[in-house]
Order: C-alpha cells, then structure tokens, then sequence
C-alpha cells in the first residue's frame, strides 16, 4: 500500500500511512462506540427519544443523517453546543447527562460486538501486544460498553476525551494513550469509526483503520483512514496484519 495524501475536513493536509510500515507492531488502540460496538443505534434511539421531549427542531424527530452530522463521534460539549446554540451550558449538560443515563440503562439489552471483535482481541492477546481503549464517551458509558464486552481485562488503559485537555478530533487522547502505553506511533495502530476518530488518530501521526459500521465510506477516507473494514471478519485486515508480521 503506497503512500497518498489526503485532507481531512478541518482543512489539514497529511500522508496517509501504511499499515506495511508498522513492523514490528506494538499496540492498538480502539475507539469504542462504532468501533467495538455497534451502539450508534442505543445513541440515536436515546437522542430522538429525550430531543422529541424538550420540542427540539419543533417536535420533527432527528433523522439518522442529522445524528451522522451532528452527534456521532463528537464529544458531548460539542453536541451540547451544536443542538442547543441558545441555551444555557448548564441546562445543555443536563440534557446531555439525562442522554446518557438513558443510553446506559439501554445497553445491556441492546449492546453487539462488531463481527470478529474477539477474534481480533485473541490475536491481539496472543502477541502480547499493548491496547487502549481511547472514546469520546463519558467514563461511566465506557466502562459499561467494556464490561459487557467482555474486554474489561484486555485493555491496560482507557483514556477518555474530557479528561483530555482536548478531545477528540483533537490528537490528545491518543497521544495520551501512547504515553500512559509507553508505545511509539510508528509502531501502533488505530481503530476508529468516526470523522473526528481519524482525524485525531492522524493528527497524532498513526495509521488508522476505519470501520464503515455507520458512517460513509467517502466521508472516512478523506478524514485520512489507511483502510477501510466493514467489521474485523474482512479479509483485507487479515491481508493486512499477516503483511506486517512479514515485514522484516
């Protein structure tokens, strides 16, 4: 996979990675929602839901194309901001925390990993590999969607946004996420679903992976994704991860 250029859509130019050049790989990091999980559809359900009662876009309910340019992937201070212009901070974060409360009591019945998420952890395990989990999602939403996961003891780091000086698509988590890892960029690799996702992991000078779980293809590659999977049973990740362990 050769070397391009691509320019994400906070107007910064940077070269696409290939995954060949990793050798000899040291971690990965994952988003989690979209990434791990398919929980778009909790977040969307929660959002129409609460956004129907406060009489939000005059009681029109959002549609999946207002939560792709709106709400996935952002962290909540964005969304707060972009929903509600006019309101106060406050009364924005409580809505916000009511959201999440009602995802969070959504998702042990709604939760599914993506396809081929455990095969990909047992490979990752079984080369002693070092991994963080690194999410926009408040502490508490991250923890539960780990929990049921399954992955509480894969992971050796979590690293949330807001407790980043910035989040997401800012380059602080993952940049963090190297740190608290001790890994180096040239050697880790992301796995995100979202614009903001790739373009923080870019930023932070690591190839990413993107997963297609809702979000437009199109959309992916230019915010800089190295390859594109629909879930972690695509042959082409698995072309990709036998090329790296090749590769002298």
């Amino acid at each position: 996979m050769g070397r391009e250029m691509s320019i994400s859509t906070n107007g910064h130019t940077s070269e696409r990675k290939s995954l060949s050049e990793l050798a000899p790989l040291e971690a990965v990091l994952f988003d989690i929602d979209g990434t791990l999980c398919d929980s778009d559809p909790i977040h969307f359900h929660a959002f129409r839901e609460l956004l129907l009662e406060v009489g939000y876009n005059n009681g029109v309910p959002i549609t999946e194309d207002d939560f792709v340019e709106k709400i996935s992937g952002k962290h909540n201070d964005d969304i707060g901001k972009t929903l509600f212009p006019d309101w106060d901070p406050d009364k924005a974060a409580k809505f916000l925390d009511d959201k999440e409360a009602m995802f969070r009591s959504l998702v042990p019945q709604w939760l599914k990993a993506v396809s081929g998420l455990h095969k990909l952890c047992k490979w990752v395990k079984d080369r002693g590999l070092k991994r963080a989990a690194v999410t926009n999602a408040p502490r508490p939403n991250a923890e539960l969607m780990i929990s049921i996961l399954g992955l509480t003891d894969f992971f050796h780091v979590l690293v949330v946004g807001s407790e980043c000086e910035r989040a997401k698509p800012f380059p602080d988590p993952y940049l963090r996420a190297l740190k608290e890892l001790n890994a180096s960029p040239e050697h880790t690799v992301i796995f995100e679903d979202s614009v903001s996702g790739i373009e923080a992991g870019v930023a932070a000078g690591m190839p990413v992976v993107g997963l297609t779980t809702r979000n437009p293809e199109k959309l992916l590659m230019d915010a800089g994704a190295s390859l594109l999977i629909k879930d972690y049973e695509n042959p082409k990740l698995w072309a990709a991860l036998e090329e790296i362990e090749k590769s002298p």
